[in-house]
């Protein structure tokens, strides 16, 4: 059955074609679990990180590249990339990690029993508790912080699966989709904006993980043209979004954090793994073809 957006009507039970999965035909599939025996790398550092540059990966090594930065030695990762196009995340390794089968994935093995943590508000709240960092204390911020982050969380899968799937990748182009998730994704960009019209940064005057979390998604969409939907979006129009993009830019941690895992854009932008603080400087995309 061929994919069409007219004259459809729902069986009475719904069964999985796997022609009809466009684009992420190789990654979306209707059971959880491992499709191969395939253990993850370990390397030599406390932390082990599991995921690939998506925006939900930036989030992570966004964070542990802030608290490196602050001198938090306990941060140091090692960043092994899950190629998700090739169905890494559905190797037994992987899947002991994270159920769920989606990047990023944390293993903590900093204390006598290795932690996993997976889902990318756990890993950032686990690690701003780790690290005393980014996460208020007292009880009203904290509250304010959690509720930005969770509104992250919730809202953002109507831009990234909603979207940018039907705008960007859909094999047709559905008006009645397009239409309803641009209208879900502007009101969400609205919402920020008018936050940050009264506040400095998301949940108050200090940068917590709720700019952390945020940043990718709709920094993306502000500042990097995420699904080449800038024009159509009119992501220009949001004054304090765009004022609050270029501040987190502004931090170097932000933009190594951004290379992390990442296989798109500009080679000099693209770190594939990371391992050590140095491999910024010398493993790059543009630099290892260089040594070729």
């Amino acid at each position: 059955m061929s994919i069409t957006s007219d004259d459809y009507t729902p069986p009475k039970v719904w069964t999985w074609n796997k022609a009809n999965g466009g684009r992420f035909a190789s990654i979306n599939r209707p059971i959880a679990g491992p499709t191969q025996d395939k253990e993850l790398p370990v390397g030599r550092h406390p932390l082990q990180l599991y995921s690939l540059g998506t925006p939900n990966g930036q989030k992570v090594t966004i964070m542990l590249e802030e608290l490196l930065a602050l001198g938090h030695a306990g941060a140091e990762y090692d960043a092994w990339l899950i190629k998700i196009g090739d169905g890494d995340q559905f190797g037994s390794g992987f899947v002991n990690l994270n159920p769920n089968s989606k990047i990023p994935a944390l293993l903590d093995r900093s204390g006598p029993k290795p932690i996993r943590v997976f889902e990318t508000a756990a890993i950032l709240m686990h690690l701003a508790e780790k690290f005393g960092e980014f996460l208020p204390t007292e009880v009203a911020a904290r509250a304010e912080c959690l509720s930005w982050l969770f509104w992250q969380m919730g809202s953002t899968p109507y831009i990234g699966g909603g979207f940018g799937h039907f705008y960007a990748y859909a094999p047709v182009k559905i008006e009645y989709a397009i239409d309803r998730f641009t209208m879900e994704t502007k009101r969400l960009l609205d919402v920020l904006d008018r936050r940050l019209a009264e506040s400095e940064y998301v949940a108050g005057p200090d940068y917590t993980i709720a700019d952390i979390a945020i940043f990718p998604w709709y920094g993306g969409l502000a500042k990097f043209n995420q699904y080449g939907a800038g024009e159509f979006l009119a992501a220009h129009e949001y004054k304090n979004v765009q004022r609050w993009t270029e501040q987190l830019w502004a931090r170097p941690a932000v933009k190594r954090g951004r290379m992390v895992n990442r296989l798109s854009g500009e080679p000099s932008e693209q770190l594939h793994e990371r391992h050590d603080a140095s491999d910024f400087e010398t493993k790059t995309a543009d630099k290892l073809v260089a040594a070729e």
